[in-house]
């Protein structure tokens, strides 16, 4: 009788170990009614992101429409490679200059005075009494002169200050150029429409290029 009691009592001991792990490893499966289900967490992980984008491209900067209204170039009639460099330099000074509407125009201003520690070269140029001269930045006069042509051709566009060499000039018609000197001698035109216009300045296939287009 002894042992059948003993016997009795280890059961109920084993059952109340068994009850007892039983809820020590399992409890944390039991649903939780205060937790999303996962998908509900990834729509709104999806949904914050997307929000974000939608801020972020509202901020993005609108880039204005271009619109070409005149193009003029002129030839490249001199091998000289120093001559080339110049005009390149002065090109890529002019290109992508902004006038805005009711501003006026300065090449001399936009330009800056040639030196050698930009990279200027000494190349012919015109001097005193018509003499042809080794110069720092010659060749400038050819980027003027395509400037100047440029404008010409549209309208709106008024030139304020211009000045004809004393003699010919290869890459250009007589009457039709513009010789420059850094604050003695200046193109100016002056934007009097009602948008902004942008320049573009370059030089391909052997001809330096002006492009004017409507910014809006």
């Amino acid at each position: 009788m002894k042992k059948g009691w003993i016997i009795t009592i280890v059961i109920i001991i084993m059952a109340a170990l068994a009850f007892a792990l039983y809820f020590w490893f399992f409890k944390d499966t039991e649903p939780n009614s205060n937790q999303q289900p996962q998908s509900n967490s990834q729509y709104n992980a999806t949904r914050t992101t997307g929000e974000i984008e939608n801020e972020t491209n509202s901020k993005a900067k609108v880039v204005p429409a271009e619109t070409e209204l005149y193009s003029f170039s002129t030839p490249i009639k001199s091998d000289d490679k120093n001559r080339l460099t110049n005009i390149k330099i002065t090109c890529s000074r002019i290109n992508e200059t902004v006038v805005k509407a009711g501003k006026e125009f300065s090449f001399c201003k936009v330009v800056g005075q040639p030196s050698s520690d930009d990279g200027y070269k000494p190349a012919d140029a015109f001097g005193k009494d018509n003499k042809i001269i080794q110069a720092i930045g010659g060749g400038n006069c050819q980027v003027s002169t395509t400037v100047y042509n440029a404008a010409l051709g549209v309208k709106g566009l008024k030139i304020t200050e211009r000045h004809e060499h004393d003699r010919d000039v290869a890459y250009i018609q007589d009457g039709k150029d513009a010789t420059v000197a850094y604050d003695y001698l200046d193109l100016k035109f002056k934007n009097t429409n009602q948008f902004d216009i942008k320049l573009y300045a370059f030089v391909s296939d052997g001809k330096v290029f002006v492009k004017v287009f409507r910014v809006s």
